[in-house]
């Protein structure tokens, strides 16, 4: 069976949230595609596959509702080809690839031109089918990679060019029609002179020239959708301006056919109507332009060329061609290309754009850097260690991308509502037709006319739409700038909610590096010898704390002893045979487990526990030898970023495998509301479970290993991003700065984001809930007022650009939490007590 596939493809002519539900439904009732989700401020449609088919009766289904799938041509030189069965083969190789629509190989000009849909598959994937299929191939010509907002400053220039032109058409229209509402005798002026039916014959020229000309896509894509029974935006738009210009054309050529009361025209309405629409199109392309700034931002990022030493010379080389283990070469002020690992020099590095923390981070040899970052005033050179999309900036790309291409839970209220918006809106305005004729007054027809087509015009289900996604893509990205990446988009929603913040304590409220403090020996055991042999057995396993114990040892000038049959004990301890001896080094419970009398140093170990200090016990063949502490140092802004989190209304858990005296001690420093401790690695997620009691939302702050379970179990999983790969894998929100502060920021992203979301609907819903039935004229009995379409048109497209305005104003989130400096002295304070 194939192994399913998630596909992400660029779809065209969405405009509004019943196109969304349309493409969402049509993809998800295609045999072989599940997980359908369409975003509209994306123009993009996400879905997973379980074989080519899929992805083909996909593409074929968008293509039959009217939302075609973006394509993308490329040119491959391909060699090795001698023969007709040589193009058979790797014209069959290519197009049994997922994703290509169509393939030409050219024996005499040995390439081939395919055309792909765009998101399905990659150029350099199709080079890589070429050459498997026995034909190398290398990228001769590609369709230029322009990035979305590039593509869309290009639909916003065409479109402006269609306003401008469409306006000055229409402008004479309008001042023959209106001018006499305006400019006293203007009416009688035209009548003298031209007269009115050679002004009727003018407008009907000109707005016939507006409306199937720059106004032609709403007819071209509306009226086919009307037909499939799948009415549009454009569906809407069409039928009104066409209702008002099929009027307007009886009324001027066939006057018989309309009674004389009643006989007008409505040639300005319909071309001023496509005029603001197509205005309300163009701000909208603008404005979703700067939607994706942020990743366009990150693209920006990442240098073109690279030096490289080769065969002891520095070579120029594109950044495509960089390969694992390659030396690079990073002068002073520029861009790092790719991750690695400093082999020579030493400069200061500007992380900012990756982490969000402004202080250069000084980098010398073994030390890490990362793609994007900004070398300072050193010279560098680094192994490359990471490149292509394995990078962190590629990563991160990805990440925000996925985020941004996500559905809120909300988003499922609002796509039910709009399935149903076009039609409903369809059926008022009939009904408003109706009711007018009916019980309107004289001249009936017009006012049915004028109420029918603002009804038609005025609905805007793109402001729906629009709503969520925009307020997402431009949350996440501004998120992602401040060095807060969330991998799960619904994460926004999610961690709005929560009510209970839970650390880990290792590495997330403390250093995660601890540092032998004590040791104390029992009577009879020498102090040197006892360390020695606690060493040996520490240096087989590569828990934090061993790592103290033995850096600590080396330093003392101890020399480490061999160790046989080791074993460790998760969450207890550790056992070995060091120099003839068995030794055990472990928690209290791990003495219990082994049947060891440690009352001789008990009191001592509480001691130790109370001042914050972890505490294990050391037996030499089966004799309590000794207790060690070691202490890890508390983050120097854990104790801030608490008291910034109590501000926000949240409480806050620590959850930590130490003893509870020790942990008390540490939630006492920094201000933690509840403490569980002695909690072992996969206890993690009971505890979680008890946080949740009376149904509170709980958030889960953590960087180990054995924090991916619990930060999967969570309603938000927070990952600090200096912590394993696996851990960050298991979480929603990723803190590139390793720094709790990157929780606050991360916390009021998501209220902003959520916030803005909120207003967004407010408005896009009560647009239409308070301006439908004023163009439907309800307004009119008691005051005399009846909606103009033009007025209509000039409020829908405002409505969609209000919601993306809104929107953008997430670009201005600033991070909560202020830098901090040194850490201040505290009773984690590191001493080395002699042995008693």
């Amino acid at each position: 069976m194939t192994e399913p596939k998630t596909v992400n493809l660029s779809v065209e002519g969405m405009s509004c949230a019943s196109c969304v539900g349309r493409v969402e439904q049509g993809l998800n009732d295609v045999d072989g595609v599940t997980n359908a989700t369409v975003n509209l401020a994306a123009e993009s449609a996400r879905f997973t596959i379980s074989g080519p088919a899929g992805l083909k009766a996909a593409v074929d289904v968008l293509t039959d509702l009217g939302y075609p799938a973006r394509t993308s041509r490329v040119t491959l030189n391909i060699v090795s080809m001698t023969c007709a069965s040589c193009v058979g083969r790797v014209e069959k190789a290519l197009l049994g690839t997922s994703g290509v629509v169509e393939a030409s190989v050219n024996l005499a000009a040995e390439n081939a031109t395919i055309v792909y849909v765009t998101g399905a598959t990659t150029a350099e994937q199709l080079v890589a089918v070429s050459t498997g299929a026995g034909y190398p191939a290398e990228i001769a010509l590609a369709d230029a990679q322009v990035s979305r907002s590039e593509r869309k400053a290009d639909e916003a220039k065409a479109l402006l060019n269609r306003v401008v032109f469409a306006a000055v058409l229409t402008v004479p229209v309008f001042i023959l029609e209106m001018g006499a509402h305006t400019i006293p005798g203007f009416h009688d002026l035209v009548a003298r002179t031209i007269g009115m039916q050679t002004s009727w014959l003018i407008q009907f020229v000109l707005a016939t020239i507006v409306l199937f000309g720059p106004g032609w896509g709403f007819f071209a894509k509306g009226i086919p959708a009307l037909l499939r029974r799948a009415p549009d935006m454009n569906s809407l738009v069409a039928l009104g301006t066409g209702a008002a210009w099929t009027y307007s054309v009886v009324a001027t050529f066939l006057p018989q056919l309309v009674p004389d009361d009643v006989r007008a025209v409505y040639f300005e309405a319909a071309a001023v109507i496509v005029v603001l629409i197509l205005l309300g199109r163009w701000l909208e392309a603008r404005a979703k332009g700067r939607t994706g700034a942020a990743i366009q931002a990150l693209l920006g990022l990442q240098p073109k060329t690279a030096r490289v030493l080769r065969d002891g010379q520095t070579v120029e080389v594109d950044i495509d061609a960089l390969r694992t283990g390659d030396l690079v070469l990073v002068r002073p002020g520029e861009r790092i290309p790719v991750d690695g690992a400093v082999t020579d020099g030493a400069s200061n590095v500007d992380e900012s754009m990756i982490t969000g923390e402004p202080l250069p981070v000084p980098k010398t040899a073994d030390d890490l850097v990362t793609g994007g970052t900004v070398n300072g005033t050193g010279s560098l050179t680094f192994a490359a260690t990471r490149v292509g999309a394995d990078t962190t900036l590629a990563q991160i790309i990805r990440m925000v991308e996925e985020a941004q291409g996500a559905k809120l839970p909300i988003q499922g209220l609002v796509d039910r509502v709009t399935m149903w918006f076009v039609p409903a809106v369809l059926a008022l305005a009939i009904l408003t037709v109706l009711v007018w004729l009916l019980v309107g007054p004289e001249p009936a027809l017009t006012f049915a006319l004028v109420a029918g087509v603002s009804v038609l015009i005025i609905a805007c289900p793109c402001a729906m739409g629009l709503a969520t996604p925009t307020s997402i893509m431009v949350g996440t990205g501004r998120a992602a700038e401040m060095g807060v990446l969330f991998r799960k988009g619904d994460a926004l929603q999610h961690l709005n909610e929560v009510e209970v913040i839970a650390l880990d304590k290792t590495g997330t409220v403390t250093e995660g590096r601890p540092t032998l403090t004590d040791l104390i020996t029992a009577e009879g055991f020498e102090r040197s010898k006892t360390l020695a042999l606690i060493a040996a057995v520490e240096a087989q396993s590569e828990h934090p704390v061993a790592e103290a114990i033995v850096r600590s040892a080396l330093e003392e000038g101890v020399k480490l002893l061999d160790a046989t049959e080791f074993r460790s004990v998760t969450g207890y301890g550790v056992e070995a045979v060091v120099a003839g001896q068995k030794v055990l080094v472990g928690a209290d419970r791990f003495m219990t487990l082994n049947n060891i009398d440690t009352s001789a140093l008990e009191e001592k170990e509480r001691i130790l526990a109370e001042q914050g200090r972890t505490a294990l016990y050391a037996t030499i063949d089966g004799v309590l030898a000794a207790v060690i502490a070691v202490a890890d140092p508390v983050k120097a802004s854990s104790a801030s970023v608490i008291a910034a989190l109590h501000d926000r209304g949240l409480k806050v858990a620590m959850i930590t495998g130490d003893k509870q005296a020790t942990a008390e001690a540490i939630g006492r420093e920094v201000g933690i509301d509840e403490v569980i401790a002695g909690v072992l690695p996969d206890g993690k997620v009971a505890a979680l479970d008890a946080l949740r009691h009376g149904g509170r939302k709980v958030a889960f702050v953590g960087d180990g290993i054995n924090d991916a379970p619990a930060l999967a179990h969570a309603d938000v999983g927070i990952a600090i991003g200096t912590g394993t790969d696996v851990a960050i894998e298991s979480a929603d929100v990723v803190l590139m700065s390793g720094d709790l502060r990157g929780v606050i920021n991360a916390a009021e992203v998501s209220q902003a984001t959520m916030r803005n979301i909120y207003q967004n609907l407010v408005w896009a819903f009560g647009y239409n809930v308070a301006l439908i039935p004023v163009a439907a004229g309800v307004l009119y009995p008691a005051f005399g007022l009846l909606l103009s379409p033009v007025f209509a048109a000039g409020a829908m497209a405002l409505s969609s650009v209000s919601v993306l305005t809104n929107a953008l104003r997430l670009r201005r989130i600033e991070a909560k939490m202020p830098e901090v400096g040194p850490p201040p002295a505290t009773s984690h304070q590191l001493i080395t007590q002699p042995a008693e």
